[in-house]
């Protein structure tokens, strides 16, 4: 077989473990995410702190991504599949819901102003964060820009 016959068969092979090798990312990717999940879960109930498991996790998790302690290509691939899929998560919650109908026609006004106060307040809530983490953002850029940039064509 030729130079680039052989060339054309690897690349060939390569080609067609793409698809098996980003499932495989994406699978190994949520399961240290899961595993993140796990151990913040286990560590609140362990030592009793009333936090959720999953807040614990995600604070950590920031934590590592921040400080350089978790790139984050390493988690990007499960992360963006969890996200895409969010709305399978909350099928549970919908059939529960059907189950408690008599809760509904007495309450439902209480729960819909639970509802929408709490959308509202997590809609601030990610506002604020994405504003702060911009302004964050530009101060750092400022900083990479070189002083003597800014007196270019003065003089």
């Amino acid at each position: 077989m030729s130079v680039s016959m052989t060339r054309f068969a690897a690349s060939a092979r390569s080609g067609a473990l793409e698809p098996v090798v980003r499932v495989a990312r994406i699978v190994a990717q949520c399961l240290a995410l899961a595993g993140v999940w796990f151990v913040a879960d286990f560590a609140v109930k362990r030592i009793g702190l009333p936090v959720p498991g999953g807040v614990v996790g995600l604070l950590a998790l920031l934590v590592a991504l921040l400080c350089g302690g978790i790139a984050p290509r390493w988690v990007k691939a499960g992360a963006d599949w969890l996200l895409s899929e969010l709305l399978l998560f909350f099928i549970p919650a919908a059939v529960a819901a059907v189950q408690y109908g008599g809760l509904f026609r007495e309450d439902g006004w209480r729960l819909a102003l639970v509802v929408a106060g709490g959308t509202l307040m997590v809609m601030v809530a990610v506002a604020f964060a994405v504003e702060q983490a911009s302004r964050f953002e530009r101060r750092l850029a400022l900083r990479r820009v070189p002083v003597s940039a800014g007196r270019v064509g003065r003089g």
